[in-house]
């Protein structure tokens, strides 16, 4: 679906990682942890073809994305930023409406299929309620998953997300990662999401990369990447990783 083939990444001629390779499948999640200043923001700009690579290429369902148009990666692929504080007052109706904009011509406004994608995504993510309240009234647990409404409206079938819980409260985290997870498990699709929390990766992720001092670890399972001596590398800090239940769980030693 996504593929990143022997890629460099940088900004003009100063290369910040290189070598990279990557497959984001449908139905699978893909974590990229690491500290601030790694290169993820870098590396996520290129795999959305909004800079080009300084070598190797990025491939979107087979072709390379240099040679796509703009409409046509929108159409394919999907972004969700985080969900800032700021912005205009619009309806969370109005603001999922605008994911359909790469499906639309010069000027032409969204028809009766485009608010019907617009009501089915707020659905998907069970926030139909939410539709008429403008987006500044909302938490910032439900403007995350208006965003993510909107990308699902685009109708693509991979989607980016860049720390979608970044800011949120302990409930609003665990809000935003079980619909994350359902975007792969349930609806399908692709999902490349970077994560500063190491719990984050091991609860939701199929692969991890690691990104740290513009070095790359991965892609691989999470369990064989996330362990004391590369959090130590990466973060600067000691951890232990112990079991909860079923599931694996990290905890730096403070």
């Amino acid at each position: 679906m996504l593929e990143a083939r022997d890629l460099t990444v940088g900004h003009g001629r100063r290369a910040v990682l290189s070598g990279l390779n990557l497959t984001l499948r449908p139905g699978e999640v893909l974590c990229l942890l690491g500290p601030n200043g790694g290169g993820k923001t870098t590396l996520l700009r290129t795999l959305l073809g909004l800079i080009p690579a300084l070598g190797g290429e990025v491939r979107l369902e087979g072709q390379p994305i240099a040679r796509l148009s703009r409409r046509d990666v929108a159409q394919r692929l999907a972004y969700v930023p985080q969900a800032g504080q700021g912005g205009f007052a619009y309806p969370a109706r109005a603001v999922v409406a605008m994911g359909r904009a790469a499906r639309l011509g010069l000027f032409a406004a969204p028809g009766a299929a485009d608010h019907a994608a617009a009501e089915a995504a707020l659905a998907r993510l069970s926030i139909a309620h939410l539709a008429d309240r403008p987006v500044t009234e909302l938490s910032g647990g439900e403007r995350q998953l208006v965003l993510i409404a909107r990308a699902l409206a685009q109708g693509g079938s991979a989607i980016i997300l860049d720390e979608p819980t970044a800011s949120l409260d302990f409930g609003n985290q665990a809000l935003v990662l079980r619909e994350v997870r359902a975007l792969a498990r349930r609806d399908g699709l692709a999902v490349l999401m970077t994560t500063h929390q190491p719990d984050h990766a091991l609860l939701l992720a199929d692969a991890v990369m690691l990104i740290s001092a513009g070095r790359a670890e991965g892609p691989a399972p999470p369990e064989a990447l996330i362990t004391p001596g590369t959090l130590r590398a990466a973060y600067g800090v000691e951890a232990v990783i112990g079991t909860l239940g079923a599931r694996r769980v990290v905890a730096p030693l403070i």
